[in-house]
């Protein structure tokens, strides 16, 4: 892990040491396709968080790895396409499907031609509570590196 990263993950866990951590209850679905940013965290506890995201027609995710963090995608609206170990598994997924990534698997998703809204949880938490990015571009000038 990255320094940048390793300060990130410590930052993170002084904050959620710090807050009261409130459950969280709604319509997931119906949050989801509302959901216009690329990125907007709804929950983060200590183990795990829930993010929104939006994926425009032929937008993807840029392909990552997270090492100590599994990660779960549901595709509410739309198509995705999945790409995992650096191309060596490739499939679609459309409304109602979902993905397991574990730990330490390079994975990208782009949206089909119709774009995309899904919904992520990490566990554990892999961005800072509250965090919102309207766009792609907006997000990759706050991401690690």
């Amino acid at each position: 892990m990255s320094m940048r990263r390793e300060r990130l993950h410590a930052a993170l866990d002084r904050a959620l040491d710090a807050a009261e951590i409130k459950p969280f209850h709604g319509n997931i679905e119906k949050l989801t396709s509302a959901n216009n940013d690329f990125r907007r965290v709804i929950f983060t506890g200590k183990r795990e968080q829930l993010v929104l995201m939006s994926l425009k027609p032929g937008e993807n995710i840029g392909n990552e790895v997270h090492p100590d963090t599994d990660q779960f995608f549901r595709i509410e609206q739309g198509t995705a396409e999945f790409t995992l170990g650096n191309g060596s598994e490739v499939f679609s997924v459309s409304d109602g499907g979902g993905v397991v990534v574990p730990a330490g698997t390079w994975h990208d998703v782009q949206a089909g031609k119709d774009g995309a809204k899904l919904y992520t949880i990490y566990a554990p938490p892999n961005h800072p509570a509250g965090t919102v990015e309207r766009t792609k571009a907006e997000a990759e000038k706050k991401e690690p590196q």
